[in-house]
């Protein structure tokens, strides 16, 4: 007998891998957390049945959602993730040795741990000593801090159940209240493929502009997320992401990276006119 997991990506669309073994399930005070063992694509850590991570292919989310700030400002040195539960963006920023504090604000400590049994190489830096995780919620977090990071990274899950949240105007401004003048803002921000992806792609842009003075789109493929194309978002007070890239500085401290390269980072901010479109006209 064949096992297959199931995501149902929109009501017409639906994405399924083979499955040699569910390796783990449970329920924590937040949502539905699994692990399976898939042929395809190792482990896939799924959140209320939905893909979090998989073994394949989380390097290209979090290269993207990390290196792309890294390399317009070198200088950053005090970083804040929301979100971010298996560790695979933490892994990436603390690849860098200017890098002197991060903060990390995981709603659900589920995740954490079962990150730590599942995916080693995902999350073996959670216990790096200038990481400092937090058990909370992000939103309550960012409340009052002033001036304090210098990215913020906030990789957060879809915008229901306990990532709602996360895409509020209010939320954005406390962001930006939160990051020193040469701040800049990373989120995760949906597909421009399905329509009720791309409306919150479209609102949370929309609410960034109103806050921000730089405001951008990029892009990644990312097979196992819904469509297979995906969106960030880079918000910055001053720096603009493909003008101010420091690609020498980058490419001196030679990380090795499997999805980002400095040549990509300009390729990723050159969006194809459908998704320009709605963008700009604010509407999908």
């Amino acid at each position: 007998m064949e096992l297959w997991y199931t995501e149902e990506q929109t009501d017409n669309v639906r994405l399924s891998l083979k499955v040699k073994q569910h390796l783990f399930s449970d329920h924590s005070d937040f949502q539905q957390v699994d692990v399976f063992e898939t042929a395809e694509y190792g482990r896939l850590m799924t959140l209320d049945g939905l893909v979090m991570v998989t073994e394949k292919d989380e390097f290209v989310y979090h290269d993207m959602i990390t290196h792309v700030a890294m390399a317009v400002n070198p200088e950053i040195k005090n970083v804040l993730i929301i979100g971010g539960g298996d560790g695979g963006t933490a892994r990436e920023v603390l690849r860098y040795p200017q890098i002197q504090h991060v903060d990390m604000v995981e709603i659900d400590k589920m995740v954490c741990d079962v990150a730590k049994e599942f995916f080693p190489t995902i999350s073996n830096e959670l216990e790096n000593p200038k990481l400092a995780l937090y058990y909370e919620d992000g939103v309550a977090y960012m409340k009052g801090k002033n001036s304090v990071y210098d990215l913020i990274i906030i990789d957060s899950t879809d915008p229901v159940g306990p990532g709602e949240g996360l895409f509020t105007t209010e939320f954005y401004t406390d962001c930006f209240n939160a990051l020193t003048e040469n701040g800049i803002l990373i989120n995760q921000n949906e597909s421009p493929v399905y329509e009720q992806f791309a409306k919150e792609a479209v609102r949370a842009n929309s609410k960034l502009k109103k806050i921000f003075p730089e405001v951008h789109v990029y892009q990644a493929q990312i097979p196992t997320y819904p469509s297979g194309y995906w969106l960030f978002g880079f918000a910055s007070k001053k720096f603009h992401p493909t003008k101010d890239v420091k690609a020498d500085v980058w490419n001196k401290l030679g990380l090795k990276t499997k999805y980002y390269n400095t040549e990509l980072h300009l390729g990723a901010f050159a969006l194809p006119n459908y998704v320009k479109e709605f963008f700009n006209n604010g509407n999908v």
